[in-house]
Order: structure tokens, then sequence, then C-alpha cells
């Protein structure tokens, strides 16, 4: 029987806030109608929805009416990038980097096999996209801007804002306008974010990265958006989104956003004080390793660490039999061969980077659980390097 669980893999998903369960259970039982229905129990429904929409807009110092709700955070970002897409008449040219979400990379992939031509940025050691690079690589027949806010793997927030205020010269000069998407689903619940500061056209989200429940997402669309439904059937979401709302989860993203945004700074200060603990104690007491992508550019809860002559699989393995759980990149990506193309596009050595793990911090994370996991994992690291065959 193990004798500790300790979760730190909360950039996969997070542990629902008992309060955003308590606030969901009656829309599972007592105001449970279709928001579309035109009875009571459906007009009960609508003003919730309403209503949850209201509190994610504020939070974002958006419009509730640029506000809609998807499944999660992969939906997002495939109606927006394809949606923008299908509102233009012509193939053309889209911009993005090279180390974005599956949900973006792999979409943009399958893009460029349909007639579509794709700029994949490069980034820095520290996982950053260059403003310069960006410049240089728009064209004449550029439709589309995709960049993340921060990635999943190494954490490091791309400068958005900057990217958005050169794109809006840019576009200045243009007959035709090149929108700009991110995906902030690190980000969300995590960072004040702001869509008028940050001056992107598309945002996604997704609830179950902030303590919120699985299954629901949300994609920011501003004013003046020129964007065409990917899915087809019903009026909800105003059409860009057909099908019965998730009533329940719904209430519990609009919960957990105004939770996770309270507090916000003291919860980060918390969470980068854990994860610096760890860094410092796993440099102190193995050797051989490099940490992946920059402390001082990224968001406050991943740390990314390649042990060399490890395999990461195992280490993994190991770990989660002393009840310590982590990852080895993003959850979409479990199972697949071959290196992580984040780390392959910082140039890490493919041989180190098969030995990265990702360690992600949460609310509900302690000091106690991180001197736990430094007694336990240079014993695990050594073990797994004297039957290492590299």
């Amino acid at each position: 029987m193990l004798q500790k669980k300790i979760y730190l893999d909360n950039s996969a998903t997070t542990a629902v806030y008992p309060e955003v369960i308590d606030v969901m259970q009656k829309y599972f039982s007592k105001i449970y109608g279709n928001a579309s229905s035109l009875h009571n129990f459906g007009k009960q429904a609508k003003i919730v929805l309403n209503n949850a929409r209201d509190i994610i807009a504020s939070k974002l110092n958006a419009d509730p009416e640029e506000i809609f709700f998807t499944s999660c955070g992969t939906e997002s970002d495939n109606i927006a990038i394809s949606g923008i897409l299908n509102a233009y008449k012509q193939r053309g040219h889209i911009i993005t980097s090279s180390i974005e979400h599956h949900a973006v990379f792999y979409l943009c992939k399958h893009l460029e096999k349909n007639g579509y031509r794709v700029t994949y940025l490069g980034v820095n050691k520290d996982g950053i996209v260059s403003i310069e690079d960006f410049k240089k690589s728009v064209k004449d027949d550029t439709l589309l801007v995709t960049i993340m806010h921060a990635n999943n793997e190494i954490g490091a927030i791309q400068p958005i804002e900057t990217i958005a205020n050169e794109l809006r010269k840019i576009n200045k000069t243009r007959k035709n306008k090149i929108y700009f998407h991110t995906d902030a689903v690190q980000t969300i619940g995590k960072l004040q974010l702001d869509v008028k500061k940050l001056n992107v056209d598309l945002l996604a989200m997704s609830a179950h990265k902030f303590n919120g429940p699985k299954g629901i997402g949300g994609l920011y669309v501003k004013k003046g958006t020129h964007i065409s439904p990917i899915t087809f059937g019903g009026h909800q979401e105003n059409g860009l989104r057909p099908g019965t709302e998730n009533i329940p989860a719904i209430i519990g993203f609009a919960k957990a956003f105004e939770i996770s945004n309270t507090k916000i700074e003291e919860k980060n200060r918390h969470i980068f004080n854990l994860k610096e603990k760890l860094k410092k104690g796993i440099l102190d007491t193995i050797p051989n390793i490099i940490i992946n992508g920059s402390g001082n550019k990224s968001v406050s809860n991943i740390l990314n660490v390649s042990f060399s002559c490890v395999e990461a699989e195992a280490l993994l393995f190991m770990l989660d039999r002393h009840g310590i759980a982590v990852s080895t990149g993003s959850a979409c990506a479990s199972g697949s061969s071959g290196p992580s193309h984040v780390l392959s596009a910082l140039h890490v050595d493919p041989i180190i980077a098969r030995g990265a793990i990702r360690f992600s911090f949460g609310c509900y994370n302690t000091e106690t659980e991180v001197d736990y996991v430094l007694t336990i994992l240079p014993d695990v690291i050594k073990k797994l390097r004297l039957i290492s065959p590299i």
C-alpha cells in the first residue's frame, strides 16, 4: 500500500475545487432543462447559462457575446483555426510556432496536406519565438497567426502582446486582415488575462486546467472577427458551436474561474516557490541533468528536467510506485513514439530528450510533498542509471 500520493501532473489536469462540485450538483437533478427549450425548465437553464457567460467575460475583460462554450481546448483551437480559414475563399499562408500543442501542431500539418502553406517559427533556448522572425515570415497571402500563450511542456510564455502590436501595424498596410489566435489553455486561471490588452482575435480555454470540470472549454472571438462554423446542427452558441450546452460543466467552468482569479498572485508565489525548491533540490543532489526552457519567462507551475542516461517512461513508472505522479510531456502525446517535438525545437539532444520529465504543480501541492520527492528521486535515478544501456 502506498505511503504517499503526490500529484505533480497538474498541466495534464487538476483536481476539481470542492466548491465547484457543490455548485454543479443541482444542475444535474433540479435545474436540468435544455437551455434551448421554451418552457420554464429551459428558461431556468438559459438564465444560468447566460450568468456563467457573463462571469467568464467579465474576468477576461470581454463582452458576453464574445464567449462561446466548447467541449475542450482542442475543440476551441480547431474551431478558431479552421473557422477563420473557412471564412476565406482561398488557400493561403499560416504562421505558427514549432512548439504548439498537438491540437494546433497536428491541425497545421493536416492543413499543409490540403493546400495551405505553414511557417513554423523556431524558438530560442528558452522556448521563445523571435519577433523579428515573425515579422519576416509574414507573406502577402498570410491569413492567420496562431501562437500559444504558454507551452504545455516547458511553460515558456510567448510575447503575445508584442506580436499582436506588430500584427496591428502590418494589418494597417493590407487589404485583408491577418487574424491572431492564441491557445491560452496553460495560462487561463493562472495568469490575469485581459483579451483587450493581449489584443488577440481568438483565444482558446479549457476548464480542467484550473480546477474546473473536464469536458468543457471556451473560445473568445473578438467582435468583427469573420469566422465560419466547422460543425452544423442547432443554433446554440450563435451557430458557431451547435449542440446542447453542458450546463453543469459550464457552471463549474465559471465557478472555477472565479475561484482561480481570487488571490492569483499569492497562489502563483506559492506554486513558484515549490517549483524552485524542487529545481534547487534536483540540481544539488542529481548530476548530469538539464533544465529545459526558462524559469524567468515561463508559467509558475511547470518544471521540465532531462535526466541523462535515463528513460523517461521507466522513471515515470518508478516514481508512480512511490506514489508520485509526473508526466513525460503532454498528456495528448501519451503513447506516441519519438522525442517530444517541443524539445526537438529547443535542439535538445534526442538521447537527452528521452529522459525528460515534466513536473507540474497546483494549488494543493505542499513543501512537504516536494521534500518527499527529493528523498525518493535521487535513489531512483541512481538505480535507473546503473541498469541503463546508454
